[in-house]
């Protein structure tokens, strides 16, 4: 069982049968120790999003979810085809399935799916992941502050916003949860 305080981003819970994943975390402490969490939950069955509070002492139970490896091989539209690598066997998800995942796909990168009763209901990506700087805005000569960022597109198709110092052709971290920008690959 989770306490209201394990209910972090991201974490997925089961609330009246139903799988959710934590999308906002907040904590309120009260007077004389108590507090609150609020949270906002998606429904990882039909997409909803939900507000919820939960008080200290509240009991919340995790979602029997099983993972399972896949590799991604290719998008077609709305659609995204994926592999069993161990059985071979391809299968497409929708869009509204893979969600924010889709900017991180890169074909041939393996990654977990989420099962819930046997159906897809979350593309769990690494926390980060090494993607390639195809397009990085110039450098305004003379702007020489230490903390200059600038947009970058990378191989998946996303833009994040980078140091100056980066250029086309590095391979650049970035961390999935949030899509900043985590280091340059030496």
């Amino acid at each position: 069982m989770y306490q209201p305080t394990d209910l972090k981003k991201g974490v997925v819970c089961q609330i009246d049968g139903k799988p959710y994943r934590v999308i906002e975390y907040g904590q309120k402490v009260m007077g004389r120790g108590g507090s609150i969490v609020n949270v906002k939950l998606k429904n990882l069955l039909d997409g909803s999003v939900i507000p919820k509070t939960f008080k200290g002492q509240d009991k919340i139970e995790p979602a029997e979810v099983n993972n399972k490896v896949v590799q991604y091989l290719y998008r077609d539209g709305d659609m995204f085809c994926f592999m069993d690598p161990e059985s071979f066997e391809q299968f497409e998800l929708g869009a509204d399935t893979v969600d924010t995942a889709a900017g991180y796909l890169k074909e041939g990168n393996e990654l977990n799916l989420q099962l819930f009763d046997g159906r897809v209901i979350n593309v769990e990506l690494p926390k980060n992941l090494y993607l390639e700087v195809t397009y990085a805005e110039d450098v305004v000569k003379g702007d020489t502050t230490s903390n200059v960022l600038k947009d970058a597109t990378l191989e998946t198709g996303i833009t994040v916003k980078v140091p100056a110092f980066i250029k086309v052709g590095d391979i650049i971290s970035v961390d999935t949860a949030t899509g900043e920008y985590r280091e340059r690959k030496k």
